[in-house]
């Protein structure tokens, strides 16, 4: 099974319209402390943080399936978060190996890309709802 790609657009669809669809944020605790996270409130869902990498090391979380998977069913849709969309491809790759049949990445990812002026733009944090934790 592979990771399909969404929009932050389809990705706000999914998650507002289907009731089991979930948000896993894949980003580190620091950056969910010090750069935010995604506010689901208005659609009264959670978002799932799971480390697919550690701060400080880096060193992958070999607990990220089992943690991740964590009561959740290998069919409901499993939308992948991190900062610009490569952590949460890879993330997303592993739990489709484990079974899971319905994953996205979100492509944009929460900062998005680097613009000329060296900063991030096009994510999930310029577009759509999120807090400081």
């Amino acid at each position: 099974m592979s990771v399909a790609e969404i929009d932050l657009d389809h990705a706000w669809e999914r998650l507002s319209s289907e009731a089991t669809a979930v948000l896993i944020d894949v980003r580190t605790e620091a950056e969910w402390s010090f750069v935010g996270i995604p506010d689901l409130s208005t659609i009264n869902k959670p978002v799932k943080l799971v480390e697919w990498t550690t701060f400080p090391s880096g060193a992958p979380n070999a607990d990220f399936v089992a943690q991740a998977s964590d009561g959740l069913d290998p069919s409901q849709p499993l939308l992948m978060l991190c900062r610009s969309g490569a952590r949460s491809r890879a993330a997303g790759s592993a739990l489709a190996a484990a079974g899971f049949t319905d994953v996205s990445n979100v492509s944009a990812g929460f900062e998005g890309d680097v613009g000329p002026d060296n900063h991030r733009h096009g994510g999930w944090k310029e577009a759509l709802p999120w807090i400081q934790q």
